[in-house]
Order: structure tokens, then C-alpha cells, then sequence
């Protein structure tokens, strides 16, 4: 076992959701265990490692396939390494054996077995999946999980898995929202056809255990774009995107409106919105030194949170938590599809499954048409300021509209709160960028002076 962290050691820090970029890790063994072997006797592996390089440490989730070395094409880009003479390691999603193993186990339940871990399948209600003439391919771009799509020869619907690469414990909330939504009958979510839950060690306890997410599979629309490409193009054309963001704004609040009915929903009580304020603050202190161009907004910013905690403010429930245009496609003949409902990657999941402000979901759909205007500016330095501002403005208020008027939710009472909503995002923005790209750090400046001098949810 050394041999094969010292080369998972050497590997890892080059894949795209090893999240400690920079650092060499230093890896425990946690877990392991095996598929069943497919029929050439390649060993298929799953083992789970706790990079102790970082703090707090992170486990990490690695699917291996173990191949005759002279089988393997020595040019592929997933070797991961020799851990012993004879013996190469694939990069599991990349190799069909894996593939194919993750899928029956998905789609068909059963369970597999390590030392202390068990991993069981959970089909979904609603799966009918049960086939071995599925041609696997790893879908490119990812940052945090790798996602296999699986295609039919015949022009069956494919099916993507995604393989959770950071594992925490209990339910991931892609999974329990999206299925929830699915098996309600949600036309706003693709159908769910599977998942994987393992069982293992717990490392900081003697016997103890965990249970966490490992993949989930559900219908893949193929030959769509998102939303962020579809609106970006309308905005760089000048084309109207009203009825299509009023289109979007009615998908949300339709999505909200389920999930509220389908999961726990609580009353925001004082110390709830104590905890989210003195947040908005910490994250300000924090954006102005790292920012020094806010310090001169700082009164009015703190006026806007002002004016947000003397409003009433409705109810928590559970929402998607990291919502923006890229986390929406548009279905010819369905319309807008919502995804990927882990919430934020870098929050702990302790605070990704809690129920939150469903306004928190509206105010990142209203930066992330800002964004489009900014990326515009920045493609098109000599196009009218005034042109772009006004694409924005319509696109926003649509969406609003669209929203307020599915949702039954008053936005005009509630726009302090949304103005805040905003606003925070924005100066955490201001953070993003200042670290990572300067030279976009424009576009929450400019959003942060307008909320400022206008609190109004245009």
C-alpha cells in the first residue's frame, strides 16, 4: 500500500480536483474496496485517502483499475503509476472496466466490500438502466468531480455519473434534492437514476464509522447549452433575453416552491439572522483590506445591511445554494433544466444541507447577469457602457418578475433583503477576483456602487 500512495502522491496534484494546488500531499490510507472483477481479470479498486497536507484534512475518493503493464498503452494521459513490477494503475472513470462496474452497481444495487467499508447501490424509483452495451466517456472541464456519460449505439437517452472526488459525511445534497425533485414528477430537473453510498473508518475515532456519498447517476441531456452561453450570446448581440429570464425566473421559483414543499422548512429566528449578519460583516472587513478601493463604500454598504435587519424576513428552506446562469441548460422543447445541487464546493456540508434564505438563490441569478455584462465590456471595450447596462437592467427585472409572479413572493417588501442578498455576494466577488483575476474585478466594484446608491431588486 506505500508503494501505491507514493504514486497517488506524484499523481495527484496534477488532477483538477485535487484542491490543495501547490502543496505535495501527505496520504493516509483510509479504505478500500473492490468491484466485481470484469471478465479479462483486471483488479478494480476504489480507495479513499485523507490528504493531511491540508487543514482541515480532506478525503479524496480514487477509483484505480490495475493492469498488466504490457496491456497498457504507455502514451494514455491516466496512468497514474507502477506501485509494483508488472502491475500499472488507470485512472478508474478513464478505463472501461470502471466504468462498467460503477454502472451496474448504480443501476442494479448490490454491494461491495473492503476491510471495515461497504458500499451499496441505490437505483433510483424511477431507473429502468440495466444494460452492459453503454459506451462510458469522461466528460471534459470538470473542477471538483469527475463525470462519466454514458451513450447507447442505439440513440437510447444516455446517462451521466458523477463520482464525488471529496467525500463528506452524509447525503450530498445533489443527490437528496435532485432525486426529491425527480421523483415528484419536477420538470425542472433531469430524472435520477441512481446513486452509490459507502461506509467507512472513521479516522478520528477508534471503531467508529461514516456514511457519505460516492456517485450519482441521472438522465444526461445532450446537445444543450447553459445558460450563461445562451445569454451571453444574446447579450453580445443585443438580442432581447426578457422572455427567456422571465422564463428562468418562473423555473426557480417553481423549484423553491417544491423543495419547500418536499424538505423541512424553519422560521428565521433572531439568532439565525444574527449569524448571517455578523457574516456579511466579516466578509467585508475582509474585502476591504483586501480591496482598499471598497473602504470609502464601507457606510453605505453597512447601511444596506441595516436596512435588510429591520425588515421581517421569510422563512428557511432548502435551496440550491450555489445557483448562477452555469448551473442552468436550456432543454429544446422543455425549457430551463436546473443542476448540480451541492451547494457551494468550498462550504462544509454541515452548512451545505442546512435551509437557508431562498433569496440567496435569486440574489446570485442577478449577479450572474452582471457577470455577462461585465465578460461583454471586457470582450468589447469600444461597445456603448449604456447598451450593455440596459440588456442587463431588462434581464434582471424579467427574471424578478417571472419569479415574484410563480412564487407568490412580495420582492417589493422583501427588497432590502435581496439588495443585501446581493450586496454580500458582490463583495465576496470583489474577494474572488482581487485573488484570481484583477483584471475582473471591475465588474463587483461597479455592482457594489449601484447597490449602494440603490437598494431597490431591479
Amino acid at each position: 500500500m506505500d508503494s501505491t500512495l507514493a504514486c497517488l502522491a506524484a499523481w495527484m496534484p496534477r488532477q483538477r480536483w485535487y484542491a490543495a494546488k501547490g502543496r505535495t500531499p501527505n496520504l493516509r490510507f483510509i479504505a478500500s474496496w473492490d468491484f466485481d472483477p470484469d471478465a479479462d481479470g483486471v483488479r478494480v479498486r476504489t480507495i479513499l485517502v485523507s490528504d493531511e497536507s491540508s487543514l482541515p484534512a480532506v478525503l479524496y475518493q480514487v477509483p484505480l483499475v490495475a493492469r498488466a503493464t504490457d496491456a497498457v498503452d504507455s502514451d494514455s494521459d491516466h496512468i497514474i503509476g507502477s506501485p509494483e513490477p508488472g502491475t500499472t494503475l488507470i485512472d478508474g472513470p478513464f478505463d472501461p472496466a470502471y466504468a462498467g462496474a460503477l454502472l451496474r452497481m448504480v443501476t442494479r444495487g448490490g454491494t461491495a466490500h473492503g476491510p471495515r467499508t461497504v458500499v451499496t447501490g441505490h437505483p433510483a424509483a424511477s431507473a429502468s438502466i440495466a444494460r452492459d452495451d453503454l459506451i462510458a466517456g469522461v466528460l471534459s472541464g470538470e473542477q471538483s468531480n469527475t463525470s462519466l456519460v454514458y451513450a447507447a449505439r442505439d440513440g437510447s437517452a444516455p446517462v451521466i455519473c458523477k463520482v464525488f472526488r471529496q467525500l463528506h459525511p452524509g447525503l450530498n445534497p445533489d443527490i437528496e434534492l435532485q432525486t426529491g425533485l425527480a421523483d415528484a414528477g419536477s420538470r425542472y430537473v433531469p430524472r435520477a437514476i441512481g446513486s452509490l453510498e459507502g461506509e467507512w473508518p472513521d479516522s478520528l475515532t477508534t471503531g467508529g464509522t461514516i456514511t457519505g456519498s460516492l456517485a450519482f447517476a441521472q438522465e444526461f441531456l445532450p446537445g444543450v447549452e447553459d445558460a450563461w452561453r445562451v445569454a451571453l450570446r444574446a447579450a453580445a448581440s443585443g438580442e432581447d433575453f426578457a422572455q427567456r429570464a422571465r422564463a428562468l425566473g418562473t423555473a426557480t421559483a417553481e423549484v423553491h416552491v417544491s423543495l419547500a414543499s418536499l424538505f423541512a422548512t424553519s422560521e428565521t429566528d433572531a439568532d439565525e439572522r444574527v449569524s448571517m449578519s455578523e457574516s456579511w460583516r466579516r466578509r467585508l472587513t475582509t474585502a476591504i483590506a483586501e480591496v482598499p478601493d471598497l473602504a470609502p463604500r464601507r457606510d453605505a454598504i453597512e447601511a444596506t445591511y441595516r436596512r435588510a435587519e429591520a425588515i421581517a424576513w421569510p422563512q428557511l428552506q432548502r435551496i440550491h445554494g450555489d445557483y448562477h446562469l452555469g448551473q442552468v441548460i436550456l432543454v429544446p422543447d422543455r425549457g430551463w433544466v436546473l443542476l448540480d445541487f451541492e451547494g457551494e464546493p468550498m462550504r462544509p456540508m454541515s452548512e451545505r444541507v442546512r435551509p437557508d434564505l431562498a433569496l440567496r438563490d435569486v440574489a446570485g441569478m442577478l449577479r450572474s447577469f452582471d457577470y455577462v455584462v461585465g465578460s461583454i465590456r471586457l470582450d468589447q471595450p469600444d461597445r456603448s457602457p449604456q447598451s450593455v447596462r440596459a440588456w442587463a437592467a431588462t434581464a434582471r427585472d424579467a427574471f424578478v418578475d417571472g419569479y415574484a409572479a410563480a412564487s407568490g413572493v412580495d420582492l417589493l417588501a422583501l427588497s432590502p433583503l435581496l439588495a443585501a442578498l446581493e450586496l454580500d455576494k458582490a463583495v465576496y466577488e470583489a474577494i474572488y477576483e482581487s485573488r484570481n483575476r484583477p483584471t475582473w474585478i471591475a465588474i463587483p466594484l461597479r455592482a457594489i456602487a449601484r447597490l449602494t446608491d440603490d437598494a431597490s431588486p431591479r
